[in-house]
Formats: structure tokens, C-alpha cells, sequence
């Protein structure tokens, strides 16, 4: 019995500790980014370049070279993954209620990004490369100071 509540204590504080990290990188990610470089399926994606992707808590909202809003949701990050993974929910517009499924690294003021937008029935990337036909766009961006 001591056991088994050690090991629910135990996992509690994990859990816990993990949680903690999620929100740490949360708040690293907060704010304007904008999009210096961009790969899409081994190419080039210069029509990316310029976009800007805001986060406010647990919310993003990805706006053109126009300001013209194009994309938004929420997000959920799980940094116990290596890279941390995050997650581009939709709720609004045609991608409503799809996910993209991506992983990101934040290095002082850049964030680079890889996921599955060009193709959302593929896998998450396990790597920040979008090689030729994987469905993946990778994307360096560099934080808006304010």
C-alpha cells in the first residue's frame, strides 16, 4: 500500500513538474513573431515569408504580409518530447476543427518550427526539415520586439 501511494505521489509530481515546463515555453512563446524562412515539401516558401504568428496565452493567430488574418486556434505545447511538440488547433475558418501537428525549438529571439500544415493527414516531423513530398513546412521565425 505505501508503495503504490508513493508511486501516485511520485507520478503526481511529474506530472506536476511537467506542467510547469509547458507553461515556462508557453511564455517564452508569447508575442509577435514573424516569419524570416520558410521550406515547404523540399522547396523554397517565400509566399510564407513575412507572415506574422502571434500567440496570447494559450491562443494564435496567424496573420499575411497584409495584416489580413488567415489562420487561428488555440495551441497546446508538451515539452517532455524531444524537440517539445505543439500543437495548432483551428477553430475558426476552412481549417476549423483541423490540427496541425508540429514540433518547435525557441533559441532567444527565433523560433523554429516544422509540422504537417501542407498535408494534416501526416504524421508530426520529427525533425526541422520539410524534405521533398513530406508534408511538412518548416519555418524560422524572429520575435517582434515591442
Amino acid at each position: 500500500m505505501k508503495s503504490t501511494l508513493l508511486t501516485a505521489f511520485l507520478l503526481v509530481c511529474g506530472a506536476t513538474a511537467l506542467l510547469a515546463d509547458d507553461k515556462k515555453e508557453l511564455e517564452k512563446l508569447q508575442g509577435v513573431w514573424v516569419a524570416s524562412t520558410a521550406e515547404r515539401n523540399g522547396k523554397a516558401a517565400d509566399d510564407l515569408k513575412g507572415h506574422q504568428l502571434t500567440f496570447t496565452g494559450d491562443k494564435f493567430i496567424i496573420k499575411g504580409k497584409d495584416s489580413t488574418p488567415l489562420y487561428e486556434g488555440t495551441i497546446q505545447v508538451d515539452t517532455s518530447k524531444k524537440p517539445a511538440t505543439i500543437d495548432f488547433m483551428h477553430t475558426a475558418g476552412d481549417l476549423k476543427g483541423k490540427t496541425w501537428k508540429g514540433i518547435f525549438v525557441i533559441d532567444g529571439d527565433t523560433l523554429k518550427t516544422c509540422d504537417n500544415a501542407p498535408d494534416v493527414t501526416k504524421d508530426r516531423p520529427t525533425d526541422f526539415v520539410a524534405k521533398a513530398d513530406s508534408g511538412y513546412v518548416a519555418i524560422v521565425f524572429k520575435r517582434v520586439k515591442s
